[in-house]
């Protein structure tokens, strides 16, 4: 099946849009970004297998005080990942951004931007003690609240701060000790950011100490509050992630990887999302996010971006191209894992006009229903996050922690979108055999 021909003039504009959008997947904090969560994505799907065995499995088998002692297993998994999630981003983040700018000694970046995340946390905690109803202060304590899910956004923008700083004030050359040749490496490098790390420390105590006095708040809370939050109620909102998602996909459209978008602007927001109703999962409360980052791809990546599964299936049936079921059946094995390169590229979809547009639309047709089904209370949200390759059917079932009517709403997607790809399919048939001199 060939691609769709285009006008110079939208050859053109194609090409400086394709230009621009590699700048952008290219640029440096974005990138870092990118490289940061996905090293500790294995971390939080981790925690949402202990979500889903301490809340699922063992209730299924243990009970009572047994059960109880069993779970203890799924808390400190808990306790190791999503409550520790910003202080596992803001060292990641500075790693990243070190070694994408080259610098020569990222373990100091990863340790500065530790320390600085610890200086901005708040001095004071107002908590209330186990078995009491009055809220009592405490010093000289760390939050789950902070170092946790809530702080994540907290810790990536500390982390590339500090990390900027640093490097710059590591530049300047009088700020440099040199122990010489003769000294170990290691001992060399750390004398070499001795006073570097002294100023971006001191720097930041500076900010802590003015926030606490001046405002008697913290950089925790302010990012949190002031930025955080309004980008997630935009973002993850149900207008937010469609317009975001399918943009994303957009671009795929024209060969550029949907993440350059949706990895930077849209999953950080999903997983905090995530990782808020994993722990209220967790903890038996009620779960506060429909759309998070397991939802969106569960329901919306149905076979890989585009949930071309469903153009799998409608090819297979109804497609007369012995070239485009010559590539479903290399895609399909794949694509069953959310895989489908081999059909974004080999069909293609990639400036295949007709292609282009169910590709857009039917993800974001599929989170729309499974939004609609969510809040109409006919299926459950999910919980468990979940690896990306997780196969359809079987990720529906598992995000929802064994809802098996989010397996049917899963299903209803699938098979919607055979019958929805289904006129565009015909229709690039057809411009396929015009454009091999065939009407």
């Amino acid at each position: 099946m060939s691609e769709t021909k285009i006008t110079p003039k939208m050859q053109l504009f194609v090409d400086k849009f394709v230009e621009f959008s590699a700048r952008l997947a290219n640029q440096v904090h974005l990138r870092s970004l990118r490289d940061a969560f996905a090293a500790v994505m294995p971390i939080f799907i981790l925690a949402g297998l202990a979500v889903l065995i301490n809340n699922v499995i063992f209730p299924w088998v243990l009970e009572g005080e047994t059960l109880a002692r069993f779970k203890v297993w799924g808390e400190a998994v808990i306790n190791g990942t999503l409550n520790i999630a910003a202080l596992l981003i803001a060292p990641m983040t500075a790693w990243s951004l070190a070694r994408n700018k080259n610098f020569g000694n990222p373990v100091s970046a990863v340790v500065i931007a530790i320390a600085s995340f610890i200086i901005m946390m708040p001095m004071q905690l107002d908590v209330v003690p186990v078995g009491s109803k009055t809220t009592v202060s405490v010093v000289q304590m760390l939050s789950f609240a902070n170092i946790g899910t809530t702080g994540i956004f907290a810790g990536v923008i500390i982390g590339l701060l500090s990390t900027e700083l640093f490097i710059r004030v590591a530049s300047v050359k009088r700020f440099s000790i040199s122990l010489g040749d003769n000294v170990p490496s290691a001992v060399g490098q750390s004398f070499s950011a001795l006073i570097p790390t002294i100023i971006t420390l001191s720097l930041f105590a500076m900010v802590a100490a003015l926030l606490a006095n001046l405002l008697h708040t913290d950089l925790i809370h302010l990012i949190t509050t002031l930025i955080q939050q309004p980008l997630r109620q935009i973002n993850t909102s149900l207008p937010g992630t469609l317009f975001i998602y399918s943009f994303g996909n957009f671009l795929f459209t024209l060969g550029i990887h949907q993440t350059v978008v949706n990895g930077v602007i849209l999953e950080p927001l999903l997983l905090i999302n995530t990782n808020e109703n994993m722990l209220a999962f967790a903890n038996g409360q009620p779960i506060p996010h429909i759309i998070n980052s397991i939802f969106v791809p569960t329901f919306g990546m149905i076979g890989g971006t585009g949930s071309t599964l469903s153009l799998l299936i409608a090819i297979f049936i109804f497609a007369k191209q012995q070239s485009a079921k010559q590539v479903a059946r290399l895609a399909i094995s794949p694509g069953l894992f959310n895989i489908n390169e081999p059909v974004i590229f080999g069909l293609p979809i990639v400036f295949n006009l007709p292609l282009m547009i169910p590709f857009v639309l039917l993800p974001a047709l599929g989170i729309w229903f499974a939004w609609f089904c969510t809040t109409m209370g006919w299926m459950a949200r999910c919980v468990v996050m979940i690896p990306w390759t997780t196969p359809p059917i079987l990720s529906a079932w598992l995000a929802t922690a064994g809802d098996w009517r989010a397996v049917v709403v899963q299903l209803i997607i699938i098979i919607f979108g055979v019958f929805f790809y289904l006129p565009f399919l015909k229709i690039a048939e057809r411009v396929a055999l015009r454009n091999n001199g065939i009407d």
